[in-house]
């Protein structure tokens, strides 16, 4: 889903959104500093495989995946991160790790780490590595329905 295919499916719902461009940036931290977004605000997409089927956790940049939690609230043992051979073609119109966060429109779960929920906005990958779109946290909750849990740790 590439940025012009996420903003017609945002206006057609009425949410106000901005677009933050940015230098290259591959990591999470720094897209955040590229972009000067704080690090607990910028949402970062990790792919997953639970139980052989792939699902996305949203995290805030300045965290990292605690799989046990996961496991806990999915019920599974099953629960791995997915490779990026696993997940590739799933995103056609998008650059690799740059995946939005909008797994409901690709029929995956989302996953949201409580701590996005502390911010009144939210900001993430649009599909390139030089974009961002930020838009408020209640309408991106309303939009995707995400399953809300304690999911993550700091970084080490």
């Amino acid at each position: 889903m590439p940025i012009r295919r996420l903003r017609e499916f945002l206006d057609s719902h009425a949410v106000r959104y901005f677009i933050v461009s940015h230098s290259a940036a591959y990591t999470a931290q720094e897209i955040a500093a590229a972009a000067h977004v704080p690090g607990k605000e910028l949402a970062k997409t990790v792919m997953v495989n639970i139980a052989g089927k792939m699902a996305m956790v949203i995290l805030p940049a300045s965290r990292q995946l605690d799989f046990e939690l996961l496991r806990e609230l999915t019920k599974t043992r099953e629960v791995e991160l997915a490779g990026e051979k696993e997940f590739a073609g799933l995103f056609p119109e998008c650059e690799i790790g740059a995946m939005p966060p909008f797994g409901n429109l690709f029929g995956m779960d989302v996953y949201v780490s409580e701590e996005l929920e502390a911010d009144d906005e939210i900001a993430f990958n649009a599909g390139a590595h030089t974009e961002l779109l930020r838009l408020s946290y209640d309408d991106y909750k309303k939009l995707v329905h995400p399953k809300v849990a304690k999911l993550s740790l700091e970084l080490k």
